[in-house]
């Protein structure tokens, strides 16, 4: 009776027996053949229990297990769902975030790799404000394309200039960002301008034996040429072209020989000089040095230490005096001047130091003790009203 009672109810609200649908997950995870088709969930039909007893526990703890075990039972074994639709989807603020976080790593990646320029073949990139503005006021070099970083402030007037200059030489002006400013000269310090321009080149020889020229020297006999040998560091050679202007030398020559070339990073060292500072080259500095000899010239080596001299005399700068035209020679950064450059010279001049020194101290950077040697030579220069 009990039975037949309880068997009503589940037909009257729609369940089957739990006795039946247990039977069917138990089918489901033995892989089973059932006798008979499942319950139907329709209509007064029996269909899964919905809760109430151990069976209907054990579906809805069970349902996800059985899905993903047999996909045949999918569609027939109800899945879990969860109780709250926000639950299971991202609010709409999130989501939002989430995007917005890929496209900024997105951009990062991007402004990580600078776009590419691509250079005019046989070009160079002059960077920093000075070199750019001098050889765009110049007609040395073949100029291609002025690159410029939008500015404000100071720079704004000076970018502005630069503009009206590569204008007037018909040089195209494209505003480009900082990275590709940086990618453009490799890292240097650019100042938010360069310039892509032909590559100068060492003046020969010759060309310093032009008759003009030598008709204008002859008039002056108080001419100061500076002689450089395997100078190879870029920044030295840059900083010495700086000076040798600055301080009114006439000629600068180089050996070719284990030699810095005339690079955007020597201009830039020079601040701008070597673009209005012609700079001469040779091949055999021991048969220039000669030649300038018989001429009449003096040579003046350079020296750090006056014992690693012999058979030449060596004086401080500040008593050397000289009047006629006069040859500096400086040598390399680590070796200083051969031996068979040091024969050729008249006299040895060294720089004295102010007080006793370290040992590994002894010696002072190549352009420095330049400049204080030409200050020391080109002072009197002045003095005899030249």
């Amino acid at each position: 009776m009990e039975q037949a009672l309880r068997s009503v109810v589940w037909k009257a609200v729609g369940l089957a027996p739990a006795s039946q649908w247990g039977w069917w997950v138990r089918h489901c995870t033995t892989q089973e053949q059932p006798p008979f088709a499942p319950p139907a969930t329709r209509g007064g039909e029996e269909g899964p229990p919905r809760g109430g007893d151990g069976s209907s526990r054990l579906l809805q703890e069970g349902s996800s297990l059985v899905a993903a075990s047999h996909p045949s039972c999918e569609r027939l074994v109800p899945q879990s769902r969860p109780r709250h639709k926000a639950r299971q989807t991202m609010p709409d603020r999130e989501l939002w975030i989430s995007r917005e976080g890929d496209f900024s790593k997105e951009r990062k990646r991007l402004e990580r790799k600078p776009l590419f320029i691509e250079r005019t073949k046989g070009s160079e990139i002059l960077f920093g404000i000075a070199p750019c503005s001098l050889a765009l006021s110049q007609s040395r070099r073949s100029l291609f394309r002025l690159f410029l970083k939008q500015s404000s402030g100071s720079r704004r007037l000076i970018m502005s200039e630069l503009v009206l200059q590569a204008t007037a030489r018909g040089v195209p002006v494209h505003r480009v960002t900082r990275r590709e400013l940086d990618a453009l000269c490799r890292g240097q310090v650019h100042q938010g301008v360069c310039l892509e321009a032909t590559p100068l080149r060492f003046k020969s020889l010759e060309e310093a034996e032009k008759p003009d020229l030598v008709v204008e020297e002859s008039r002056n006999q108080q001419l100061v040429w500076l002689a450089l040998e395997q100078i190879q560091d870029p920044m030295n050679l840059g900083a010495l072209l700086r000076s040798a202007y600055f301080l009114g030398v006439d000629r600068v020559v180089t050996s070719q020989r284990n030699s810095c070339p005339l690079t955007p990073t020597v201009s830039k060292a020079s601040s701008g000089a070597m673009e209005v500072f012609d700079v001469y080259s040779t091949d055999d500095l021991r048969s220039f040095l000669k030649a300038k000899t018989a001429e009449g010239w003096e040579v003046v080596g350079t020296v750090s230490s006056p014992e690693d001299v012999e058979n030449v005399p060596v004086i401080s700068c500040l008593e050397f005096q000289w009047n006629k035209p006069v040859i500096i020679v400086i040598g390399s950064e680590g070796d200083g001047l051969s031996l068979e450059t040091q024969l050729l010279c008249h006299r040895m001049l060294a720089i004295p130091p102010g007080r006793v020194l370290h040992p590994g101290i002894e010696s002072l950077n190549v352009s420095v003790a330049t400049g204080i040697l030409l200050h020391s030579i080109c002072s009197q220069k002045l003095k005899r009203g030249d």
